[in-house]
């Protein structure tokens, strides 16, 4: 979408060659570029936290269809690149679903997962994502769950339980016997949220939702970057689609990196930047439960 095209209104012309100018800036470093030329411009061991989804190869409007061996090596490419830029106290998540060829499902996780371990990387959690919302399908179950691949290094890796703990079932329950009888056998600040996740995905009327067809909600992403690294520390998005990751990541005080093959949603998360650092960009709160609408007034 570059600014001289001359089918261009002068608004629009304006609004590109700013977003051009506003590339980067102190806290953030997103392109539309290639994520292999984008990744092989930042330094060895430089992100404390890759968070991706990569495309599923089903032939959504951002991604081109390729065979399945295809798919995987230029999976394989990016995933290496990653595991380089990656600090050996910093985590990978790879969110992904299913392929689907001819109605036989390929579980991503599965056939990536080698990919990772070909690397040394050590999985830690197998994360599902479950929503309640999707396509409806006739001759199988219908698909209501991702998985998020964490990944690490090492076993000297970041993980602040404490800032996504959440409330407990019964926080005022009390041991009943015992040297601790009559004090609370509860964590004050909450439990485990566990490795599996009721989080809406974002569909149209999501308070998130923008022209992408499959975009994270900022939820999700900010479990991972609260419990995955510290204030000052930088997030890498190599499929940044609309900047999910990036809010994210400016939300908590880390610094945001990524890239996306279309001009047309790096516009849009600017637009959600700058919305974010105005104060009036929405999103959906990260511990909000879901809605049930079944439930009796109290």
């Amino acid at each position: 979408m570059g600014a001289g095209k001359t089918n261009a209104k002068p608004a629009q012309v304006k609004r590109e060659a700013t977003v051009t100018r506003l590339q980067a800036d102190a806290e953030v470093n997103i392109a539309c570029q290639d994520n292999l030329k984008f990744m092989r411009k930042l330094d060895d061991e430089s992100m404390d936290l890759v968070v991706t989804s990569p495309p599923y190869n089903i032939g959504k409007e951002y991604e081109v269809r390729r065979s399945q061996d295809a798919y995987i090596e230029e999976q394989a490419a990016c995933i290496a690149e990653a595991v380089r830029v990656l600090t050996p106290t910093g985590s990978i998540c790879w969110q992904v679903g299913n392929h689907v060829d001819s109605g036989e499902v390929f579980p991503l996780d599965i056939l990536l997962y080698p990919l990772f371990r070909n690397h040394g990387l050590q999985l830690r959690n197998r994360i599902v994502w479950t929503f309640g919302h999707g396509l409806h399908c006739q001759k199988r179950f219908s698909g209501r769950h991702e998985t998020i691949l964490w990944f690490t290094k090492s076993d000297d890796y970041k993980f602040n339980l404490d800032d996504v703990r959440i409330p407990s079932k019964y926080p005022n329950k009390k041991h009943f016997k015992g040297p601790n009888k009559g004090q609370l056998s509860s964590n004050p600040l909450g439990k485990n949220p566990s490795d599996v996740w009721d989080i809406p995905n974002v569909k149209s009327n999501h308070v998130e939702k923008t022209e992408h067809p499959c975009q994270f909600p900022v939820g999700l992403i900010e479990r991972l970057v609260l419990a995955l690294t510290d204030e000052g520390d930088s997030v890498l998005d190599p499929y940044l689609g609309v900047g999910s990751s990036a809010i994210a990541a400016l939300k908590h005080d880390r610094y945001a990196f990524g890239c996306d093959l279309d001009q047309t949603y790096i516009d849009i998360a600017w637009d959600r930047i700058h919305a974010l650092r105005a104060g009036t960009l929405r999103t959906r709160p990260m511990n909000k439960p879901v809605y049930d609408p079944n439930a009796k007034d109290n």
